[in-house]
């Protein structure tokens, strides 16, 4: 009777791989460059918005002008109020889905750009701490000691303030 081992050979310590876990999400969400890139997003939107909201208080008093003096007024200054009023709000339109459209291209580049960076300090702790694979999403379970989210946060701020 022949008997066979199925044992694994032995191993030496060196050839064992260190592998970690990262939470891709949380550590966008917890940097500074997530905090400083939507502040940023913020201000220009609502610079925007201000403008917008000035054209629609501009069509407004168009609007009561035209219901309060429209009786009064000769039919040619009815028309010529009515065609701007159109106008302006053509205008008004094309601007809100101008500002949307903006603001997505805007979101997704500062979101490409961030995730890029991130993408940089997960390599660079991988190396610095000699890990061999990192996993992000997909894992079912890790336990808290191979999460090195905490790591890549801390050196992201560390990149943001040299900045």
């Amino acid at each position: 009777m022949l008997l066979t081992s199925l044992t694994a050979p032995a191993v030496a310590a060196d050839e064992f791989f260190r592998i970690a876990v990262i939470d891709p999400n949380r550590i966008v969400e917890e940097s500074p460059q997530y905090e400083a890139a939507r502040n940023l997003l913020s201000a220009e939107a609502q610079e925007r918005e201000a403008e917008l909201t000035s054209q629609q208080e501009d069509i407004a008093r168009l609007e009561r002008r035209l219901e309060r003096d429209g009786a009064l007024m000769r039919a040619d200054e009815v028309t010529r109020l009515r065609n701007d009023i159109r106008a302006r709000e053509r205008r008004l339109r094309y601007a809100q889905e101008e500002l949307q459209a903006d603001f997505a291209l805007r979101q997704s580049d500062l979101r490409t750009k961030l995730v890029q960076q991130v993408e940089e300090v997960v390599e660079q702790v991988a190396k610095d701490k000699g890990f061999d694979l990192i996993l992000s999403e997909g894992v079912v379970y890790s336990s808290p000691r191979a999460d090195i989210s905490d790591e890549v946060i801390e050196r992201l701020k560390e990149v943001f303030e040299k900045r």
